[in-house]
């Protein structure tokens, strides 16, 4: 039996005489349409990619920084769409080769996150042409907007400049504050109110830092084997609280 505790020196822990490993469980984020909280921040995402509305040349582009939720959005769309869901880096000649030619299996759909990260771009740019040639849809999640990616390919550049691109900004404090005890609640994290206003106080204004700071509370809790105080905060996401604030409060 494992059990979440904390670790002695010596590497375990003892909890009613029996020692016991303290080990970190896995996390696994929650990618259904229910999951999804929606925002003003990400409204317009939401309507392109979850509406009805068509998309010039049946292709898409969501950008915006780590934790926006794009991942998200793609995975609800991906499973809805019964699309394949490609990384930037699978985005290959011979992966193509076998979606494009498989037999008696046609390809209804593609998405492909981190886009902005497919090294071979001659195979980007044939999956670009073969997916509005087939009308297929096709939708691109990356960090950059298409037009500001690093393309040296005239033909890849010009097909990303076409592409329509939609933003998902930067999350307002309602949802930050949403995301934070989504997070908590997901690890199983006990935190009281007083602590978790501290935190939205003093944590970086992004989702990115949202998830950073659940992950450190939870491997932090797991070594104290206690509950998550604002001490044990401090120390554990002493680089990314607003260090002004923390000194005066």
């Amino acid at each position: 039996m494992v059990e979440r505790v904390a670790q002695n020196p010596g590497g375990r822990a003892s909890a009613g005489g029996v020692d016991q490993l303290a080990l970190p469980f896995g996390h696994r984020s929650r990618f259904a349409r229910a999951d999804f909280v929606a925002a003003g921040s990400n409204g317009a995402a939401r309507a392109w990619l979850l509406g009805a509305n068509p998309w010039p040349e049946h292709r898409l582009a969501l950008w915006g920084a780590a934790g926006a939720g794009k991942t998200h959005l793609l995975e609800i769309w991906a499973r809805e769409h019964d699309a394949v869901l490609l990384r930037g880096a699978d985005v290959t000649r011979a992966t193509l080769g076998e979606l494009f030619e498989r037999p008696g299996d046609a390809l209804r759909a593609v998405a492909v996150d981190d886009a902005d990260r497919a090294d071979d771009q001659q195979a980007l740019l044939h999956l670009l042409n073969a997916a509005r040639e087939q009308r297929i849809g096709l939708v691109l999640a990356a960090r950059l907007a298409p037009a500001r990616w690093p393309v040296v390919l005239p033909d890849l550049a010009s097909r990303l400049r076409a592409t329509m691109a939609i933003e998902l900004r930067q999350p307002e404090d309602a949802l930050l504050r949403i995301l934070l005890l989504r997070h908590l609640a997901d690890r199983q994290i006990v935190v009281s109110q007083p602590v978790t206003e501290w935190l939205l106080r003093r944590l970086p204004r992004t989702a990115s830092a949202i998830r950073e700071a659940a992950l450190r509370l939870d491997q932090a809790g797991l070594a104290a084997g206690r509950r998550v105080t604002r001490a044990l905060a401090a120390a554990a996401l002493h680089d990314l609280l607003d260090q002004e604030e923390t000194r005066a409060s």
